[in-house]
C-alpha cells in the first residue's frame, strides 16, 4: 500500500500562493484593475534599443477596454464595472500599471499618473510593471514614500536569469541589472514581484532550474510565471514560422513537469502570484494547449502531491 505524501507547510496547497497570503494579510482578496498611462519602453524608443523584445506584443496582455485617451479615472471606472460583475464578493482594488515600462518617464509625470489612480475612492494601492533598467533611486524613493500609507507592489520583468537568453530575445539588459534593481528596491522595503518566462530560446531546462536558485537568493516577495507563447506580429513568432525548430515550445504536460521542478527549488518564502499566462486567441500563434490557465493550479498541486514534494523542498539549503 502506498504511504500518504508528506504534509505540506502551506496547508491545503503544495506551494506558497499569493492569494492565500493576501487573504490572511488583508482579510480578503484584492483585485487588480488595469490602466494604461501611455508610457513606452527604452527598448523601443532607441535609448536602449529598437523593436522591443522579440517575444513582445503588448496587445497580447493588455485588456481591450484600455484607452489612454480616456484618462486614468475613466479607465478605472470601466475596469471596475467588469470586475464587479465577475467578482461580486471583492471590494478591494489596486490600479495595475501593466503595459510597457511604467517607471520610464519624467518624475513629474510618474507622480501625476500614480496619484491620479490613488485619488480614485475605490483604489487602495498600486501595482507597477516595469523593467529593471528603469528604476533609478529617485523613483524607488518615491515608491517607498507611497508605500508608507498605501499598498504598493513593484513588478519587475526579469524574464530570465540567463544572459544568453536575454541577449537572444533582444531584452536590452542582463541579469546583473535585474539583481541590482531588486536589491535596491528591497532595501527600501518595497514589495517586489518578478516576472519570469519559461521556455525562451537560448536557455536549456537546466538553465531555467538554475534560475530558481538565483531568484531564491534575492530579496523578492513574489513571482509570476509565464510560459513562452508566440504572439502574432513579433519577431519571435516570425522566426518560428520560418523554422519551428528554432523556437522550441512546451507542451502542457512538459511545462507542468518543469514548473514542478522549478517550484521545488524555489525558496518557500516566495509567493507565487501566477503559474502561467493567456494571450487572446486571435493573437496567439502557438502553442495550442487544451489546458486553461485556471487549471494550472490544481494540476500543479496534484503533481506535487503525487511526487510527495512541495515548494522549497529541494532548495540549496534543504
Amino acid at each position: 500500500m502506498n504511504s500518504p505524501a508528506p504534509a505540506s507547510p502551506f496547508g491545503s496547497r503544495r506551494y506558497n500562493a499569493y492569494n492565500d497570503w493576501v487573504t490572511r494579510k488583508h482579510g480578503g482578496r484584492i483585485q487588480k484593475v488595469s490602466v494604461a498611462a501611455g508610457f513606452t519602453c527604452p527598448n523601443r524608443d532607441g535609448s536602449v534599443g529598437t523593436g522591443g523584445c522579440s517575444f513582445c506584443n503588448n496587445a497580447g496582455f493588455t485588456p481591450g477596454y484600455l484607452d489612454v485617451r480616456a484618462g486614468i479615472h475613466a479607465q478605472i471606472e470601466t475596469g471596475l464595472g467588469f470586475l464587479r460583475r465577475r467578482y461580486p464578493a471583492i471590494n478591494r482594488f489596486i490600479a495595475y500599471f501593466q503595459s510597457y515600462s511604467n517607471t520610464y518617464g519624467e518624475m513629474a509625470r510618474l507622480r501625476e499618473c500614480y496619484e491620479a489612480a490613488l485619488a480614485h475612492p475605490d483604489i487602495c494601492g498600486l501595482a507597477i510593471g516595469t523593467r529593471p533598467d528603469c528604476l533609478p533611486d529617485e523613483v524607488l524613493d518615491y515608491l517607498a514614500e507611497l508605500a508608507q500609507t498605501r499598498h504598493i507592489e513593484l513588478e519587475i520583468g526579469v524574464e530570465s536569469t540567463s544572459d544568453a537568453a536575454l541577449e537572444q530575445v533582444n531584452r536590452g539588459h542582463d541579469f546583473t541589472c535585474s539583481a541590482d534593481a531588486i536589491t535596491r528596491a528591497a532595501q527600501r522595503g518595497l514589495f517586489i514581484t518578478v516576472h519570469l518566462i519559461l521556455g525562451l530560446p537560448g536557455e536549456t531546462q537546466a538553465d531555467m532550474l538554475i534560475g530558481a536558485d538565483r531568484l531564491s537568493a534575492l530579496p523578492i516577495n513574489a513571482i509570476k510565471f509565464h510560459q513562452l507563447q508566440l504572439v502574432r506580429g513579433t519577431p519571435l513568432a516570425r522566426a518560428w514560422q520560418r523554422n519551428p525548430e528554432s523556437v522550441p515550445l512546451f507542451e502542457e504536460d512538459a511545462y507542468l513537469d518543469l514548473l514542478a521542478d522549478f517550484v521545488e527549488r524555489l525558496s518557500p518564502a516566495i509567493l507565487i502570484q501566477r503559474l502561467g499566462s493567456e494571450v487572446p486567441p486571435h493573437l496567439k500563434l502557438a502553442p495550442t494547449w487544451n489546458l486553461r490557465l485556471s487549471e494550472l493550479a490544481p494540476r500543479l498541486d496534484a503533481l506535487l502531491q503525487s511526487r510527495g514534494t512541495h515548494q522549497g523542498c529541494r532548495t540549496a539549503s534543504s
